[in-house]
Formats: C-alpha cells, structure tokens, sequence
C-alpha cells in the first residue's frame, strides 16, 4: 500500500508539473468566450445555469465553449502545501526548490489594494447566495494561501513568508465583514462584498489569525479566532453536524465542508491551547463525520445521507483531516489509507490524474486541477509524511 501512494504521489505531481499546475475547474464556466459574447452574462439566473450545467455535465464542455485552463491561487497554495509536506518527509534540495517556487508563483498571485494580502479565485463565480467578480478577494483562498506561507515559514525559518500571512490578517480583521460579532462570538464573511454566514468560511479566518497569533504572539489574532470558533462551535446540531451555513438555503450537510469545520476547529484549538474548550465539540463532529460519510472499503460519500457521487475531493480532504485529527481516533490514520486506496483504483487514470466524480451510471472523467489534483496531491502528501 506504501508504494502504492508513493507512486500515486509521484506520478500526480509530474502530470501536474507539466501543465504548470493550471487547469480546468468546476466553478470556471464563467471564463467561457462563448458565454462572455451573449448578453447573458447580465443575468443572475443565466450564470447559475451555465455553471451548474458545466459542474454537472458528464463530458468536458470547456473546449468547445473556449474555457482556457489557468492556474489557480487556491490550487497552487494547495499545491505548495503538497510540496511542503515532500519536503519535511524527504529533506531533499530538490524538494525545498519545489516548493519554494510554488510559494513564490502563489505570491504573484495575490489581489493588490487590500489592507492586506489575500487572494480569489481566477473566475467569476455565481453561487447561491453571491455573485463575485474575478479577482474579488475571498477568504478560502486566502486562508489556503496563509496556511502554506505559515508552513513554509516553518520549514525554512523564513521570515518573509511569515510577514505574508501576518498581512492576510490585516485583509481578515479590517476588509471582511461581520456579519455577528459579539464579546465572545464572531462570523467573518466570505468576501467584502457580501455578509454570508458560511461556517467554514469564518473558520477559516479564524484558523489564519489563530496560526498567525501563536506565533508572532499578538493575543488579539487569536482572541479574534476564539470567538470564530465559538460562534460555529455552537451552531452544531445535536447529532454532531454542521450545516453549510446559517441561512434557509445553506442547510444541507456534506462531506468536505465538515472536514474543512472540522479541521479549522482543530488547528485553532491546537494553536489558542487553554483559551477555548470545544474538544465536546470536535469530538462529536468527529464522529458524526467518520460513522456518515464513509463506508467500510474508503467509499467517501458526497452527502450523508446519499451514497453518489463518490468525489475525489471529499476523499482527498478526508485524507488530510484524519491524518491531522488522528489524536482523536487511533484508527483514523488506516481510514485514511482505505480511502486512499479506494480513490486510487476507483478515481485515477492510469496517466496519473484523478477523475471528478463516480456517479451512479458514470464516472466523470474531467481532471480539475485545483478540486481534484492539487487536493489529491496534498492528501497523498500528508499520508506519505503521516506514514514515515
């Protein structure tokens, strides 16, 4: 099984490498040309469409409707966290190369005229609940971004990678909104722009001041990531769940946002010590987690409660949750291994990227590269670094 990642790890990373680690993405339908020609791109419900319609289709549309594939910051973040584990598992020159050239391409791509810096997506974006024009800076990159500068700081005593992620808490604490903000509670928004309550979303800022805070030493980083961590904290349903979010049409449960929740909540408690008690908490959304959306062979579920699509981004954040939450669960490392294993022989093409989805008559074979391949990559990563 140990070669079988490794090679796994391996072949990924050079397919990735090729491609200058750009790609497709589930969410970049709006950068069709075709689309951009009509007078739809005015229309809130036209947006949501066509994005839905790319995400769900069984082929790859892109090409036809010139959808260019690029890089993206939240990709390549998840990119140099991959090659960051490499490097503290195999202390080799080449690694340490590698993963500071990705640090260094995720810098360039940082939004300029912030208080602070942050990053977005390389699309505009249609959810839901928000429209967001490429180039709006958001808190889930950022916080990716923050976390692999944060790292690389750690594995190379730089000082300057350190002074990046303190500037993305300038970006948290004066540009995003908040939404609730009391004397032991906070939500950060998910952008400027809008005031979604979103819980791992906020968790994420929380996760980036809390990391930050332990260790430049400034209490009111942290103070900020206790009161994200209680607001979400308390907002768990009694069977251990979290929904998407605080709002009517943000209550369905999935699998890789709990693990996101899950994780933030974990590191912030890690990084705060004494200042907060949720371990309650974390324990029961543990497992909740574990005992719903996996099945005995590493089957990872997308919902709960529905056995399809089987999608290799919930495995792969699985993958990366366990192996850091596993003081919770000394059996949480061998669940990261069968799901691991199950996404290499159900979800990877024998040219060594991984497939998006496995539906209940179809496999969607579109190799995203920030849903699928950057988040793979870290997860075999951490496995690999989890198992020396």
């Amino acid at each position: 099984m140990h070669e079988s990642i490794e090679q796994a790890f391996t072949e990924l990373f050079q397919w990735c490498s090729r491609r200058d680690f750009a790609g497709y993405d589930p969410f970049d339908a709006l950068n069709s040309r075709v689309f951009q020609s009509t007078p739809f791109t005015r229309s809130r419900a036209a947006r949501l469409i066509w994005t839905q319609a790319f995400k769900r289709f069984p082929f790859n549309l892109r090409s036809l409707t010139l959808v260019p594939p690029q890089q993206n910051s939240k990709g390549l973040a998840l990119f140099a966290l991959a090659a960051l584990s490499n490097y503290r598992r195999t202390k080799s020159p080449e690694a340490e190369k590698g993963a500071r050239e990705l640090l260094d391409q995720l810098l360039r791509t940082r939004i300029q005229g912030y208080s602070g810096a942050a990053w977005g997506y390389n699309f505009a974006w249609q959810s839901r609940n928000f429209f967001a024009e490429r180039g709006t800076p958001v808190i889930v990159p950022t916080a990716f971004a923050a976390r692999a500068f944060v790292e690389g700081y750690r594995a190379f005593n730089d000082d300057d990678y350190l002074q990046i992620a303190r500037s993305s808490c300038d970006f948290i604490v004066k540009d995003l909104k908040r939404s609730v903000e009391t004397a032991d509670e906070i939500c950060f928004s998910y952008s400027p722009s809008d005031s979604t309550r979103i819980f791992n979303a906020s968790l994420l800022a929380g996760e980036t001041l809390a990391s930050v805070g332990s260790v430049t030493g400034e209490t009111e980083l942290c103070d900020f990531a206790i009161r994200a961590a209680r607001y979400v904290a308390r907002r768990q349903h009694e069977d251990g769940s979290w929904t998407y979010g605080a709002e009517p049409q943000q209550q369905w449960v999935d699998n890789f946002h709990t693990a996101y929740v899950l994780l933030s909540l974990s590191r912030i408690a890690k990084c705060v010590g004494s200042g907060i008690d949720i371990d309650s908490s974390l324990r029961r959304g543990f497992t909740f987690w574990v005992e719903s959306f996996f099945l005995a062979d590493g089957w990872p579920k997308y919902y709960h409660d529905s056995l399809y699509p089987a999608d290799a981004h919930a495995a792969a954040t699985a993958i990366v949750t366990l192996v850091e939450l596993r003081e919770l669960d000394s059996a949480s490392t061998d669940l990261a291994e069968r799901i691991a294993r199950w996404a290499i022989h159900n979800l990877r093409d024998r040219r060594g990227f991984f497939y998006y989805q496995r539906r209940r008559f179809f496999t969607v074979h579109t190799p995203y590269m920030r849903w699928t391949q950057a988040w793979m990559l870290y997860a075999l990563a951490r496995l690999l670094e989890e198992k020396v």
